[in-house]
């Protein structure tokens, strides 16, 4: 679904100026307080620009994030299956980091991407871009255009990252409003950063024969602010159990029965489809 959120944008900020600078009645403020576009509910073939068709639609709410939300606890368990169930008691996970060979990061939340429109990169030409990292759903396999990518694995295939990923969906299932990640974790670094995605996992299909690992959400924490930027920084201590927020970028996305989610990381959490 191609959206112009330049003109959407703008076309409703014309009205609203209509009405309160021009006095024209045009009705927008009488209209819902907030208007939000659901992700999903497409059929995940290729489009003609070689996209994945995510779906999606705009619905009108009465607030944010919406009453009839139900917070929902999924828990990280270490079969690595993310599950609505709580664990008992089992074992840690790890995993080992190496500055050197960092995850690259495939899209997403990016704050610093400021290449001209005819210089942004495109599906048929993934590294042609003047933005050192892209931004917005990708599939989180790496490409040789991409920066500091080595290889076209999936990056869940690395070493240095956790996968939790739950069932495929016996449901639709719709996620909207705030993701936020508890993790307890220690590390033999004084400081390091914990990273988590939301993933929906899309199966293969005759368009996608690997599937896609499509990027919902994200955020990252530096350890020693874990306690916020608001506190005095604080180094870990070698071994010591510490507490994280991770808490990442609203989100208003539906799934398909049958797809997957999780969360991956160093810690990554997926939802799947079938």
């Amino acid at each position: 679904m191609a959206l112009r959120r330049g003109s959407i944008f703008n076309a409703l900020r014309l009205r609203w100026f209509d009405r309160w600078l021009k006095g024209i009645d045009n009705g927008v403020d009488r209209e819902a307080p907030v208007r939000i576009f659901v992700m999903g509910g497409g059929d995940a073939h290729k489009t003609a620009e070689g996209r994945l068709f995510v779906g999606g639609h705009w619905r009108d709410e009465r607030e944010w994030p919406p009453a009839r939300a139900v917070s929902t606890p999924y828990y990280l368990r270490a079969d690595g299956l993310l599950s609505p169930q709580k664990p008992g008691a089992e074992a840690a996970t790890s995993y080992q980091f190496d500055p050197h060979n960092p995850v690259p990061t495939i899209g997403g939340n990016i704050s610093s991407h400021n290449a001209p429109p005819g210089r942004q990169a495109i599906p048929s030409r993934p590294g042609d871009s003047a933005n050192l990292m892209e931004q917005g759903p990708y599939d989180q396999r790496c490409r040789i255009a991409f920066w500091n990518c080595a290889d076209e694995r999936p990056l869940s295939a690395r070493n240095d990252i956790l996968v939790f990923q739950t069932q495929p969906l016996e449901q639709d299932l719709e996620v909207t409003g705030r993701l936020i990640v508890k993790l307890w974790a220690s590390s033999s670094a004084l400081d390091t950063d914990f990273t988590a995605k939301l993933i929906d996992v899309y199966p293969p299909n005759p368009d996608f024969p690997a599937g896609v690992d499509l990027n919902i959400g994200d955020s990252i924490v530096r350890a020693r602010y874990r306690s916020g930027v608001n506190n005095p920084p604080a180094l870990m201590k070698p071994g010591e159990i510490c507490e994280f927020t991770i808490e990442l970028y609203r989100v208003r996305s539906s799934s398909s029965a049958g797809t997957e989610s999780g969360w991956t990381s160093p810690v990554a959490i997926s939802r799947a489809s079938t």
